[in-house]
């Protein structure tokens, strides 16, 4: 059995999926999907070795006809989801929609949301089910995600980290931007434009761990050739260490050079 990376074109990362079929990159196929068949192309072939779990199946080859299904429902998808915000506004949820995805049947979609909390969605389920005639499913995701959804670009100019570089979205934590030293800039300066910290702090946090390893902390009593003193700063790319000395003076000193 031969196994692809299939990204299916309503949602985000590829997925893993088996075929009976040798398939070319770039070949459009149907494979399954959690509760219907999906449209999807083949990103590249896997590698024998590979462990990750199969989350689905290449059925067949697309045809024109599964294409141009898909665009008339891509068309539909976008009346659906303001109609959808209008019964949620009317409802008094507070949940934000971002998208909606109708399945390739045609007999379901997914509605797709973000939110503080737990959302007791049930009610609107059934309304929306008596308004469009199809089996609904509700998906909430987190701020992070929905940026990853909707692009755009970063204070560094670039694509955001999070649209450019798939997969899975990696935890970010305090501790990244404490060992990067750049904590204390505050939290509006550290995050991205989904309100959370940003992804690039994970980049080189395990570099900067490993520069500091041995490196005294701020603020901590050490002795140097010159007496005793305060840290005041600790530089892990050059490895250079401030240091208030007793008599009011700002030294720096080496590593090697603090006890």
């Amino acid at each position: 059995m031969l196994k692809y990376l299939v990204r299916i074109y309503q949602w985000e990362d590829p997925r893993l999926c088996e075929s009976d079929l040798e398939l070319p990159r770039g070949e459009m196929v149907i494979a399954t999907g959690e509760n219907s068949n999906e449209l999807g192309v083949i990103e590249e072939k896997a590698k024998e070795t590979s462990e990750d779990k199969v989350e689905g199946k290449i059925v067949r080859v697309a045809t024109a006809r599964d294409r141009k299904v898909f665009e008339e429902y891509q068309k539909q998808k976008n009346a659906m989801l303001e109609k959808c915000k209008e019964i949620v506004k009317k409802s008094g949820l507070e949940m934000k929609m971002v998208d909606a995805r109708i399945g390739l049947d045609g007999k379901q979609a997914i509605f797709v949301f973000t939110a503080d909390g737990r959302i007791d969605f049930r009610e609107l389920v059934k309304d929306l089910a008596k308004e469009f005639k199809k089996i609904i499913r509700m998906q909430q995701i987190g701020t992070r995600d929905e940026a990853r959804s909707l692009g755009g670009y970063g204070i560094c100019g670039r694509d955001l980290c999070c649209a450019k570089f798939r997969g899975s979205i990696q935890s970010i934590t305090t501790d990244m931007a404490r060992v990067q030293q750049i904590a204390h800039r505050g939290t509006e300066r550290i995050s991205g434009l989904c309100g959370r910290l940003m992804c690039c702090l994970a980049y080189e946090a395990s570099q900067y761990k490993e520069m500091l390893s041995g490196m005294p902390e701020i603020y901590s009593v050490v002795n140097t050739p010159e007496g005793k003193g305060t840290v005041v700063e600790v530089n892990a790319i050059s490895q250079k260490i401030t240091v208030k000395m007793e008599k009011g003076d700002y030294l720096s000193f080496g590593k090697n050079e603090i006890k």
